[in-house]
């Protein structure tokens, strides 16, 4: 399927980015020196080990960035959402790709070569400092959720990760009160690394109690402060 392009200076999700210092002669460069492609749901973005050569920008989809372990499991490390540069952290540290990416929708996503993406970096200098906080935030997250699989069980974890799903599935700028939950029991066994089984008990267990819907593979949550209570999270 051949992709309408999407417009730079036009982009719905620029201010979602770290393009969104860029003064119009450079949203314009930008947009003549990337190539946009659609990816149908399932479809591999990069894979581990690869040596990039750019960067990609997600415009439309969500993403799933995973790792495969000696025994051939999956353990999806984070998801990328509209506005999300993937494959930025080995870019910038020149190294191979730790992890793989994959869409878990139909997703549109552009690439901007190595060369031109530095030139960007290094004249816009608040493009650096943005850039830093993200990874920041990113190590921070991953820090949390080691600590939260070695100290949680997995029903608070699943709570947890729910919550986090609610927020990645509600769509930018909408005011969905209930966003619909779709990912594969699997995928949220992957999420949690632990067996597919234990996530489809633990969600029947949830519905029972009335703190989420369930209808086919889609889930509703329907009980915030019930699921925080669950998940131990106390704000």
């Amino acid at each position: 399927m051949k992709v309408v392009q999407p417009s730079c200076p036009s982009c719905l999700i620029k201010a979602l980015s770290f393009f969104s210092e860029l003064d119009t002669f450079d949203l314009l460069n930008l947009n003549n020196n990337k190539i946009c492609n659609f990816y149908k749901k399932g479809h591999i973005v990069f894979y581990e080990g690869r040596i990039p050569t750019g960067i990609y920008c997600l415009e439309q989809g969500l993403v799933k960035i995973y790792r495969v372990g000696i025994d051939g499991k999956e353990q999806i490390v984070r998801f990328s959402t509209p506005g999300s540069l993937l494959g930025i952290r080995s870019l910038l540290s020149e190294e191979r790709y730790t992890a793989s990416a994959a869409t878990l929708e139909d997703s549109v996503i552009c690439f901007i070569n190595k060369s031109f993406f530095f030139h960007l970096i290094n004249k816009y200098p608040k493009m650096n400092v943005e850039i830093v906080s993200y990874l920041c935030r990113k190590l921070k997250e991953a820090e949390d959720k080691i600590i939260s699989i070695a100290q949680k069980p997995v029903r608070e974890r699943l709570a947890e990760s729910l919550l986090i799903l609610n927020r990645i599935y509600k769509p930018n700028g909408k005011s969905v009160s209930k966003p619909k939950i779709l990912l594969s029991r699997e995928d949220l066994a992957n999420i949690l690394g632990t067996a597919t089984e234990t996530v489809s008990r633990l969600l029947h267990e949830l519905k029972d109690e009335n703190l989420i819907s369930i209808e086919g593979r889609s889930i509703t949550l329907t009980d915030i402060e019930g699921l925080k209570h669950t998940a131990k999270i106390f704000e």
